[in-house]
């Protein structure tokens, strides 16, 4: 299948950084006293209590899923679902298979992700769409839509361009260079514009490791606009 453009130019950028992104992403997130893996498991974590009654996905879709930073904690929170890790750069995905060596299913991703409709009872996706062109959000919204069953759900976490230490970071990281911040409300009306149903915004990440005392209320804040990040949760509703 033939490649667009911007596949094969996100296809390249990420297989350069591929060997350097554990190091890169460590000295960029040391300012808030946390190291990679914190940010990682809390995404998961987060995912996980989503859903409710502790009845968990058979498939999940982890879109973007990198060089494998999220699989421990897939499989800690999700021990009994199947993992498919799918990314548009081969050397993430061989340096993945390197670090975490399981039972994942791996897919590289072109024009489309390939698998056949309805597929997973849920996707989810960390810090992806601001490194798509905005102009091409809404195929990838409509692609990942194909491959969820009917009330299959779907997460999105991004960075917060309403943080002005999210954009610092994000202004000095070399892995970011091409990324363009994304609002959650206009997220918002890309899911509900291309079939997505039930979607809702939690905004994250409200205090720093020095102020780690007060995270318990990240819970009572997580509709203030300010956080370092925000979730959207969407369901593909027939």
């Amino acid at each position: 299948m033939r490649k667009t453009r911007f596949n094969t130019k996100l296809e390249a950028e990420f297989d350069l950084l591929a060997d350097e992104y554990h190091s890169q992403h460590k000295a960029n997130v040391a300012i808030t006293g946390e190291d990679p893996a914190y940010f990682s498991k809390y995404k998961i974590a987060d995912f996980a209590k989503s859903f409710k009654g502790g009845v968990l996905p058979k498939n999940i879709l982890d879109f973007g899923s990198g060089i494998g930073n999220s699989i421990q904690y897939f499989r800690a929170y999700f021990p009994s679902s199947s993992l498919y890790c799918a990314d548009v750069s081969a050397r993430s995905i061989e340096l993945s298979k390197t670090r975490f060596p399981g039972s994942e299913v791996y897919l590289q991703i072109d024009d489309i992700i390939p698998m056949p409709d309805q597929s997973f009872d849920a996707v989810f996706s960390a810090c992806v769409f601001h490194h798509i062109p905005h102009e091409d959000h809404a195929k990838w919204l409509a692609e990942l839509r194909r491959v969820t069953r009917p009330d299959g759900v779907l997460a999105i976490y991004e960075h917060n361009p309403l943080n002005p230490l999210t954009v610092a970071a994000v202004n000095t990281c070399p892995l970011d260079v091409n990324a363009r911040l994304i609002r959650a409300g206009v997220m918002q009306r890309n899911l509900i514009e291309n079939g997505w149903k039930d979607t809702a915004i939690e905004y994250k990440l409200f205090f720093p490791s020095a102020l780690r005392s007060l995270r318990f209320l990240d819970n009572y804040l997580r509709r203030f606009f300010l956080g370092a990040q925000w979730r959207l949760m969407a369901k593909n509703r027939l």
